[in-house]
């Protein structure tokens, strides 16, 4: 049994397009996945659709918390303004584990202007929120949901922050496993750039009238990413 089948990925807050979709890939991959909400029947809901599409009973539904406790690794995918209220209740049962944070600092209505939050990013204030007891890591901030359903490799980079290089490198595995090229992006400092592509990502998608616009390294060869 290879370390992935092992692994149990809870996506909290992750009833949304982003957070199904990427349990979606992972569940494919192999990984125990749970989905989590603040309501644990819509969780139960969207890991039974998902279910149901993959044609396997491979995802279960429970409470954000009880799905914190049970995971090895947490993937947070709520919009920002749920961000700090999350990881508060969150905080006891992340400890001594990995938190990826897709958190963008989107402001409706102007969600194709870039917004930096004060701290600097999202993915920086979940680590000083967490302490460091907790690995958090940046990533997938640039992907599309248009793209995660399926079993086709995605023509997309993810940049990979955090200040854990062992976790950043355990992160990396996971962007490979759900068919994206990712790249060890540095430390989460960095992660402003990540979350601040997203609106002009949006922005190019509204201009020019397409709905997956992403990111992609170039000059550097593919098998060098990681």
């Amino acid at each position: 049994m290879t370390e992935k089948l092992i692994l149990t990925i809870a996506v909290l807050g992750g009833t949304g397009k982003e957070g199904s979709g990427l349990a979606y890939r992972w569940a494919q991959a192999g990984y125990n996945l749970i989905i989590g909400s603040r309501t644990p029947e819509k969780a139960e809901r969207v890991a039974g659709e998902l279910n149901a599409e993959l044609g396997e009973e491979l995802i279960r539904g429970l409470g954000n918390e009880e799905a914190a406790k049970l995971c090895d690794i947490g993937v947070l995918t709520v919009p920002f303004k749920a961000h700090r209220a999350t990881l508060e209740a969150l905080k006891p049962y992340l400890q001594g584990k990995i938190l990826v944070d897709v958190t963008v600092p989107l402001v409706p209505p102007s969600v194709d202007t870039v917004q930096i939050p004060e701290g600097g990013s999202a993915a920086k204030n979940a680590q000083e929120l967490l302490g460091e007891a907790v690995s958090v890591v940046s990533a997938f901030q640039n992907i599309s949901h248009e793209h995660l359903h399926g079993d086709h490799p995605i023509p997309c980079d993810v940049l990979v922050c955090g200040n854990n290089p062992e976790a950043r490198e355990q992160v990396l595995q996971l962007v490979d496993a759900a068919g994206l090229q990712g790249w060890n992006a540095g430390p989460i400092a960095n992660s402003i750039v990540a979350e601040g592509l997203t609106s002009i990502l949006i922005s190019i998608n509204k201009q020019y009238k397409v709905k997956g616009a992403g990111i992609q390294i170039t000059g550097v060869p593919r098998e060098n990413a990681d």
